[in-house]
């Protein structure tokens, strides 16, 4: 094959789906945006604590900063 034929290579329509195949492909896409939404959630979550831990470790250092 030469180049031109795999980069201008026709791309071939979908048939539409059937109601049946239609409703397992929405039921597959709403399977992996909830994972997608879970997984943001915890990382916001884990960026949260992370921000929690800093700013009580930082709070820590000024008030033993500011005794001695």
């Amino acid at each position: 094959m030469r180049i031109y034929e795999l980069v201008l290579k026709p791309i071939k329509p979908c048939p539409p789906l059937t109601p049946a195949q239609a409703r397992i492909q929405g039921l597959k896409n709403a399977v992996d945006r909830d994972k997608q939404q879970l997984r943001t959630e915890r990382e916001r979550q884990r960026q949260q604590r992370e921000q929690e831990r800093r700013r009580k470790q930082q709070q820590a250092r000024s008030t033993s900063a500011s005794t001695v």
